[in-house]
């Protein structure tokens, strides 16, 4: 999946030269927490988040005393050093973005222009509808070992017992001669899925049933 399927295209802008009065009445109307700042035909200028403008806002007790800091221009407190990616960027990778350098969102440039926009929520949205978890199903980990192969060997047990895949997810097990597939299957009853996979040997680790899962 590439970001241009995922990204806002609809954003919210506001240019340098906007008050930080305007970006609040705009961060509350949109029920927004990012701004991206724009300069003439587009280009990204820098980004305000909520953060920032409570940083630079003054405080309710005090507002009579400082309404002057609610007049100051957003490039006097935006960030110019945004981190941006590009509509053909694959999600698994931005979403390292977001880990690595703890963002919130990601501005989407194209040919030096701002297209579009991902934020974190967009990404757990895509997680979950990935995952099937938005889905009626149940969800089953498996314990193989590391070796070519075996994710086409377990889902012929499922192809067997006539259960829909939703989702397959692989993880890395503690021992590295092992690995753990984590499979989303439409169906509510995996008992008997789970039954058979133990008459071909495999570890079930979740659900764990007593007598059947190891």
């Amino acid at each position: 999946m590439i970001v241009e399927q995922i990204m806002k295209k609809d954003i919210v802008t506001l240019t340098p030269d906007a008050t930080i009065a305007e970006a609040i009445k705009k961060m509350a109307e949109y029920r927004i927490r990012h701004i991206p700042i724009v300069a003439e035909n587009d280009l990204l200028a820098g980004i305000v988040s909520d953060r920032d403008i409570k940083d630079a806002s003054p405080s309710i007790f005090h507002l009579s005393e400082n309404k002057e800091a609610l007049n100051k221009p957003l490039k006097s407190i935006m960030k110019t050093d945004a981190i941006t990616g590009h509509p053909l960027d694959f999600v698994e990778e931005i979403s390292s973005i977001f880990y690595e350098h703890k963002i919130g969102c990601l501005p989407i440039i194209k040919h030096g222009k701002l297209v579009g926009i991902v934020t974190e929520t967009d990404l757990l949205h895509t997680f979950v509808q990935l995952t099937g978890a938005n889905q009626p199903g149940s969800q089953i980990e498996v314990k193989v070992p590391n070796v070519a192969g075996m994710l086409s060997e377990v889902s012929d047990v499922f192809r067997k017992s006539k259960v829909n895949i939703a989702s397959v997810l692989v993880y890395p097990d503690k021992d590295e001669r092992f690995k753990v597939l984590v499979f989303r299957v439409q169906t509510m009853n995996p008992m008997a899925l789970i039954e058979e996979l133990d008459k071909e040997g495999y570890t079930v680790l979740w659900p764990n049933i007593p007598g059947i899962s190891s």
